[in-house]
């Protein structure tokens, strides 16, 4: 079994990741935009901020976390850490997409924009249940370490 210090790194590694692609997504929104002469209001513009919250400072959070209250030992962390990544993903993947064509000016059919609004909602919902499955992860672990101390004081 890994070890708590080995899931801190993978989020720390995690939480980097995230941060170059907020700077990424920072740069393309404004070059991109800048590009097109384009002035208007574009999703685009909060790539930037969703993968520095929930990604860079959400992994910082679980990787001072995991130091105090180990997920490595709840049986679904893994999963749900992994299912966090793709949601968040899928989100930003579908802003995106969403910005791109609100920048260009393309006009989407009823079907193409209610297939791009549920590809979102699949990302936020996939989103949602791996956070919720991760944070009650987080309130067993500190429930074992506080039956822990309780047992040893």
């Amino acid at each position: 079994m890994k070890t708590s210090a080995h899931y801190a790194t993978r989020h720390l590694t995690a939480a980097i990741c995230y941060a170059f692609l907020a700077l990424i997504g920072g740069v393309f929104y404004r070059e991109f935009t800048k590009a097109l002469a384009y002035t208007g209001n574009t999703t685009l513009s909060v790539v930037h901020t969703h993968y520095f919250a929930m990604g860079m400072v959400f992994f910082l959070l679980l990787a001072l976390l995991e130091r105090a209250y180990p997920l490595a030992g709840h049986k679904h962390a893994l999963r749900a850490t992994i299912t966090y990544h793709v949601g968040l993903n899928i989100t930003v993947a579908s802003l995106i997409a969403r910005g791109i064509l609100q920048a260009t000016g393309t006009v989407l059919s009823r079907s193409a924009d209610a297939s791009l609004s549920g590809i979102s909602g699949v990302g936020h919902a996939v989103l949602g249940v791996s956070l919720v499955i991760i944070l009650f992860g987080l309130r067993g672990s500190a429930r074992k370490a506080a039956l822990g101390h309780d047992l040893e004081s």
